[in-house]
């Protein structure tokens, strides 16, 4: 359960779900937890739930009528909100999940999912945006400034460059990218990246590191490598 200091309200969990059996079984884990939870099922509705609760974490459909999920994270975005979003998407290709962490999604979990781990993931998205009353402070804000190849990341201020031009990264690509940058050349197995960056206990199911590493490629351009080291891991280059 979530630790609650007392006189603190706990952490506030907005689910965004049409389908009512989800949203109801989604409220049912996270309230066990001690989460407070409010469940709208549209996304105009949403928007409006978020501009006006400032919630903790959005869990938030992709498959929405009317406005879907991921225009809903594009206006969040573009409004210069950058609550936690944890996408929930019935769609399982690459394209929609890469699609989504563009958009400035923190993760996703596909349909059908196990309703524990849907709720280790909200955990492990609070714990890295410190919004979590148990979090502990993220290891990408300790420490000096760290530099590989011509990125160069300011572990206080978040601020990442390539050869000197300012590079949007979200908190989970900072994160993950500044984990492998504190020790170059070492190759990080994937359960070892899942456990210290995304806070996932051993053996969750999730292809996560792989599309996160996607888009740190995408960004990043030949600014670094980051190198993928068949049916183990990932390293950034010296």
């Amino acid at each position: 359960m979530v630790d609650v200091e007392p006189g603190q309200p706990p952490p506030s969990v907005l689910v965004v779900e049409d389908e009512p059996a989800i949203a109801d079984l989604i409220r049912t884990y996270l309230e066990r937890e001690r989460f407070a939870v409010r469940v709208v099922g549209d996304g105009v509705t949403a928007l409006d739930a978020v501009r006006r609760g400032r919630p903790s974490v959005v869990v938030l459909d992709v498959g929405l009528p009317g406005m879907d999920g991921s225009e809903v994270c594009r206006r969040m975005r573009q409004d210069g909100d950058w609550t936690p979003v944890l996408f929930v998407t019935a769609r399982d290709d690459e394209v929609d999940r890469v699609l989504g962490l563009e958009l400035g999604a923190d993760d996703y979990v596909t349909k059908p999912f196990s309703p524990r781990e849907l709720v280790a993931r909200v955990k492990a998205v609070l714990r890295r945006h410190g919004h979590a009353p148990d979090a502990a402070p993220a290891a990408a804000g300790d420490g000096p400034t760290l530099r590989a190849g011509a990125v160069v990341l300011d572990a206080d201020t978040r601020r990442a460059t390539a050869h000197g031009t300012a590079v949007d990264l979200t908190t989970t690509e900072f994160d993950l990218l500044a984990h492998l940058m504190r020790r170059p050349g070492r190759v990080f197995p994937r359960e070892e990246l899942l456990a210290d960056v995304w806070g996932y206990p051993a053996g969750t199911p999730t292809r996560t590191v792989d599309v996160h590493v996607a888009q740190l490629r995408a960004k990043l351009a030949d600014a670094v490598e980051v190198r993928t080291v068949r049916g183990v891991g990932y390293s950034v280059e010296p």
